[in-house]
């Protein structure tokens, strides 16, 4: 199993995507979050067909952090139901690696 995850989440609009970006990495759920404007998402919702414009947040965390991460967006998260999901990251130049573990506390 890879020690590492890159989890996607979005976000309504730029504020709640900042807000929970800089709420993830000054506590140390995450070392990174990329966060990117202007994704058009097209989805059922109760009933209804659904287009918004989302911010798309890309997280690089461990993999024994990502319980805790899970819960805090979660928890700081404006939607009923985020989107939340988890890649393995299976390869990656091993400084930023190392320094992944040195921002999430290992």
């Amino acid at each position: 199993m890879s020690e590492y995850r890159l989890v996607i989440t979005t976000c309504p609009d730029q504020s709640s995507a900042d807000d929970l970006a800089a709420y993830l990495v000054e506590h140390r759920f995450a070392a990174c979050v990329n966060v990117i404007p202007g994704m058009r998402s097209y989805y059922q919702w109760k009933g209804k067909v659904c287009n918004d414009t989302e911010f798309v947040l890309l997280i690089k965390t461990r993999t024994d952090r990502y319980p805790r991460l899970e819960e805090a967006i979660v928890e700081h998260h404006p939607y009923e139901l985020p989107e939340v999901i988890a890649l393995p990251i299976e390869a990656g130049l091993g400084g930023y690696l190392r320094w992944i573990d040195e921002q999430t506390g290992k």
